[in-house]
Order: structure tokens, then C-alpha cells, then sequence
């Protein structure tokens, strides 16, 4: 059955920037008294940023105070980025001949609404998308399945209906829990991590050669 829309995470899924993530994160917290490694921050970023430092510092600043760290730590992300920005190779064409083939489309992330309209706007591809969900729209970021559930309802389609786009661990069982297929994209996380999850239907590196109309 041909899939009615395509959900995507945006962090190491659409544009290749999970480092930029992580050594962010990886520098902050350190400063802020974790002494971890810089893996033990790629495992830990996931989520609101509320959330990854509550996991890492627990008890240490209220919810206010870790939510401006985070803000601020986001806002530093994006201008270290922002000279590299660029979608990953063969997404904008792959992008358009979803759009062409009527297949709805949505991004969902953890990441707050900054950051998804820094990379929509920034790229011009905002028309693509019918909807956008990040961390400010939901009460349970990923490995909970609420990202995706809400792009779905906002979409009209039933949640089999759609195919997720993901490159981490906890993005793909947040896919298996709400119920939907999905494609993983090997950014950061080699395939044999994937091991266990009974909902992927492909891996790739990247966009290059992939048709939307042959996925299912």
C-alpha cells in the first residue's frame, strides 16, 4: 500500500548535524559540573533539553533554569551551524517528488520551533511541509510515540498510513509505538544498533536514488 504522508525527525535525518548537537551538549555540561564522555552525551541526546539535563544533573537546577540552559545552548547550535547548513544528499529532490506524487509530509522533533524553522526557512522547503511538531507540542518527546501520533491526527491519516523518517534509536521505537513503518537513516548509528526493532523497512545513507513511490 502506497504510504499517505512521510514524517520526518530534522536532526541527523534531514540535515547532518548531530555533531554539532553533541559536542555542543558535551561542553556545556561538562562545564556544568557531569564529567562524562563525549559518548555518554550521544547517548543521552534525546529529548526536551529540559529532560537530557534533568537525566545527566538530576535535581540541580529547577525547570525554568534548565530550560533557559537549553535555550541558550540551542541558540549557540545554530549559529555553529548555520554556515553548514544544507539538507542531506538527494533530499530535496526526494522532497519534491513526494510533493509531486501528493504525499503529505510533516516534520517531527524533539528539537524546540526555532530550530525546525531555522532549517525550513533557511532552506526555503517550508512548502513541502503541512505541519510542523517539535518539543513545545508535546507533554512526552521520543522514545514516546506523541511526536508522531500528533503529526498523523494533524495530517488526517491513520498512523499506518504514514512512514517515518529516522536516524536514532529512541526516534524509531517512538515510530514502532505509534504503529508506523520506517525508513533509518545511518547519519550516526550504525545499522546493527538497530537490532530488535521489528518496524524498519529500509536503511540508507542518505536521499541519493531513493523514489517515494516505491516505498511501502
Amino acid at each position: 500500500m502506497q504510504a499517505k504522508a512521510f514524517l520526518f525527525d530534522l536532526n541527523g535525518t534531514m540535515i547532518d548535524d548531530m555533531h554539532y548537537h553533541i559536542s555542543a551538549w558535551h561542553k556545556i555540561l561538562n562545564d556544568l559540573g557531569a564529567n562524562i564522555t563525549y559518548e555518554e552525551s550521544k547517548a543521552n541526546c534525546y529529548g526536551k533539553s529540559a529532560e537530557l539535563i534533568g537525566r545527566i544533573l538530576p535535581g540541580k537546577f529547577t525547570d525554568e533554569e534548565a530550560y533557559q540552559i537549553g535555550f541558550d545552548k540551542e541558540a549557540t547550535y545554530r549559529e555553529m551551524f548555520r554556515p553548514h547548513l544544507k539538507l542531506m544528499p538527494g533530499l530535496h529532490h526526494f522532497l519534491e517528488q513526494a510533493h509531486q506524487a501528493g504525499i503529505q509530509m510533516a516534520i517531527g522533533s524533539a528539537g524546540i520551533m526555532p530550530n525546525l524553522t531555522f532549517v525550513t526557512e533557511g532552506l526555503q522547503i517550508g512548502h513541502y511541509f503541512q505541519t510542523l511538531v517539535s518539543a513545545d507540542d508535546v507533554v512526552n518527546s521520543k522514545p514516546d510515540p506523541e511526536t508522531y501520533l500528533i503529526c498523523a491526527e494533524r495530517l488526517g491519516v491513520e498512523p499506518s498510513e504514514c512512514i517515518v523518517f529516522e536516524d536514532a534509536l529512541k526516534g524509531v521505537e517512538s515510530a514502532e509505538r505509534a504503529g508506523m513503518p520506517c525508513v533509518v537513516i545511518t547519519s550516526i548509528h550504525e545499522a546493527a544498533e538497530f537490532a530488535g526493532f521489528n518496524n524498519i523497512i529500509r536503511f540508507i545513507q542518505d536521499y541519493e536514488g531513493l523514489d517515494p513511490r516505491q516505498l511501502s
